[in-house]
């Protein structure tokens, strides 16, 4: 472990580098408030209500995924069918984990949920492991090919939708790096002076980067991380 740190300076010193950095820091909320004011302005595209979907009281549909709210985020979780908890995705385990209350959300009319792009009875199983309260669905087939149309599917995406009557339409979409959004961990790690630690980081030399991007980066021990806290409490994992 390094043990290279930054400069010590007087308080007068840190604090007029701070103030510095806060002028980028504060152009930096105002464009992401111009990027969300952007994507409030979206067109949209309908997608078929009935588009079927499976759920703790079997089939389902998208539109009964809303819940009776007006809007809904859905992720969409990379499933690996047939292979055990420690060798589901770690990426969308670590997204997952991130969201837990949901009042919030619920409060402004959205219901978030996440589908499992697989068999439901096996991820659900992974969700009662996990602990997860968000609701849970599975597709599979032509269902998840109309819901992710024109996308790769088994990739990790987070899709918006708002209903207008029985009538849903999609409102905006990401993967890959952009579902961090719903991520709190690695924003709290880029508020520390050692960041992510992660090789592709512009850090100063010495600073540590033992985490790699690669199917290690969000394991330990070859298990997904948050899952040892659940064996830990007795939970079984078998799918």
């Amino acid at each position: 472990m390094t043990t290279n740190l930054p400069p010590v300076v007087d308080r007068v010193a840190f604090e007029a580098e701070v103030a510095a950095l806060r002028v980028r820091e504060k152009a930096h909320t105002q464009e992401s408030d111009a990027l969300a004011a952007q994507r409030r302005r979206l067109p949209m595209v309908e997608v078929p209500a009935g588009t079927p979907l499976t759920g703790p009281n079997g089939p389902t549909t998208l539109l009964e995924a809303f819940e009776g709210r007006r809007q809904l985020i859905l992720y969409y979780f990379m499933w690996h069918a047939g292979h055990p908890a420690a060798e589901q995705c770690e990426g969308c385990t670590w997204c997952s984990s991130q969201v837990r209350e949901l009042s919030y959300l619920h409060s402004r009319d959205i219901t978030y949920a996440i589908v499992a792009q697989g068999p439901y009875p096996e991820s659900a199983r992974y969700h009662e492991f996990m602990g997860w309260e968000m609701p849970w669905y599975a597709a599979e087939g032509e269902p998840l090919e109309t819901l992710l149309t024109g996308r790769h599917v088994g990739m990790m995406h987070l899709v918006s939708y708002v209903r207008d009557a029985d009538r849903v339409f999609e409102t905006w979409w990401t993967t890959r790096r952009g579902v961090e959004l719903v991520d709190n961990s690695y924003r709290l790690m880029d508020l520390t002076v050692w960041g992510r630690q992660e090789p592709h980081e512009d850090s100063p030399d010495g600073w540590p980067r033992n985490w790699p991007v690669d199917g290690h980066l969000l394991k330990v021990d070859g298990r997904p991380i948050p899952q040892w806290a659940r064996l830990a409490a007795g939970h079984p994992d078998s799918l």
